[in-house]
């Protein structure tokens, strides 16, 4: 059986996702499509914000910030009413959200309106996003179940499938980049648009967010009961949401080192695309690798490469950046595919919307305060109080800190997926 064989390189993993079920093909394909019409728009909004609007530095900042607010903060709401009311209507209505959204950028002429946009687009993938990130993991249950797959390689297969959209779309931008960006915009909700015909058309109506039980089973209140109770999942998934406060750090570090380094951030979006064709590339033999360790040591020695990775900028230069983004990805790939199964193991394969949506919810949140910590650090440095490398220490200090931690934790709490047939 192919559970007995861990996925091998890249060509294997695709050719594994065509002999995949329809709708799990569809959620893939969509995976692709939902970051390339994403990443066609939003890295060229502050840039639309500034020289299109003319907007004030901290105008941009807001329009920024409350996207980002709208969609992390609302992902354990939308992850809820898509175990309430099934993935099939949250999907659908967070797509046509969207594409509102969408429209409403590319035609807007003022700071209000340009915030009605960006408070659409982030609510329409609070809605969508954990609908169909749930739906995944609780196809891939019972995949697993009948040996058809690793729940983890086709978390695995997701993760590659995202970073190729997050490859194409700033791409295409850039092509675009002549192009008004309102026309841009549209472009956008078009592929949306399309989407949404997609899955009208291909997603079934009984596709559920728990393994074994449809939607509409529960009341919405009970959903929400049931992660908040949920005492080891609500540990495990602040601990693990330290990953994505690390990560997060690329957009404010990245820039900043690369300015220190080489006096300008003209090399920023070749470091964005070469992560991500590193984890297109890499992500099938890493899973393999996490597979063979066992989810609790990949788990942890996924995030104690995450921690790291941050001291390597500190012996300078542009090699040393190269490594942390590289060492920080592989951390990324080797704990984010068990992480994710262990989610579906603690929410008991129930109410898994709710469940990845509190997931990102908290890491939204850690990195909201971690970012404050580290521009803090950076305000310090700047004025001479701190060394250049207090930054760089803290973020591999939490990091490695919520690893060790989280090592301990799971000796004597049991976070084991069942045993595959």
């Amino acid at each position: 059986m192919l559970l007995a064989r861990p996925l091998g390189p890249l060509g294997q993993a695709f050719r594994t996702a065509r002999t995949l079920p329809a709708p799990v093909r569809l959620i893939l394909v969509s995976m692709v499509l939902f970051n390339i019409g994403f990443y066609l728009v939003v890295p060229f909004l502050a840039a639309h914000l500034a020289d299109d609007l003319h907007l004030a530095g901290w105008a941009i900042g807001l329009v920024l910030g409350l996207r980002t607010f709208s969609q992390q903060g609302l992902f354990f709401v939308g992850g809820g009413l898509a175990d309430r009311f099934g993935v099939r209507p949250m999907v659908l209505l967070g797509i046509a959200i969207r594409v509102v959204g969408f429209v409403v950028l590319g035609v807007a002429t003022t700071l209000a309106t340009m915030i009605v946009g960006v408070l659409l687009v982030g609510l329409a993938a609070a809605l969508f996003a954990p609908a169909v990130e749930a739906a995944n993991a609780a196809y891939g249950r019972g995949l697993e179940e009948s040996g058809v797959i690793r729940r983890t390689d086709l978390f695995g297969i997701e993760q590659m499938c995202s970073r190729l959209g997050t490859v194409v779309g700033p791409v295409l931008g850039a092509l675009l980049l002549g192009v008004p960006f309102g026309w841009t915009a549209v472009a956008a909700a078009v592929l949306f648009a399309g989407l949404g015909v997609m899955f009208a058309r291909w997603l079934p109506r009984d596709a559920s967010t728990s393994h074994g039980e449809e939607a509409g089973t529960k009341s919405l209140r009970g959903v929400w009961r049931s992660v908040l109770r949920n005492r080891r999942f609500m540990v495990f998934a602040a601990l693990c949401g330290v990953q994505l406060l690390a990560y997060n750090q690329l957009y404010l570090m990245l820039p900043e080192q690369l300015e220190r380094v080489t006096g300008s951030q003209a090399a920023l979006g070749w470091f964005f695309a070469a992560a991500a064709i590193l984890v297109i590339v890499g992500q099938a033999p890493v899973v393999a690798l996490a597979n063979r360790l066992g989810h609790r040591v990949s788990i942890v020695a996924g995030m104690a490469t995450i921690s790291a990775s941050f001291l390597f900028p500190l012996g300078g230069g542009l090699v040393g950046v190269a490594l942390w983004v590289a060492a920080l990805h592989l951390g990324q790939m080797l704990m984010v595919p068990p992480m994710r199964d262990i989610v579906g193991v603690l929410a008991r394969e129930r109410n898994l919307g709710a469940h990845f949506g509190m997931l990102s919810t908290l890491g939204g949140l850690l990195t909201l305060l971690g970012s404050l910590v580290v521009g803090r650090l950076y305000d310090r440095v700047d004025a001479g109080a701190a060394p250049a490398a207090a930054p760089w220490w803290a973020v591999a200090a939490g990091v490695g800190a919520a690893a060790a931690w989280l090592w301990l934790w799971t000796a004597r709490v049991r976070i084991s997926p069942p045993v595959s047939r």
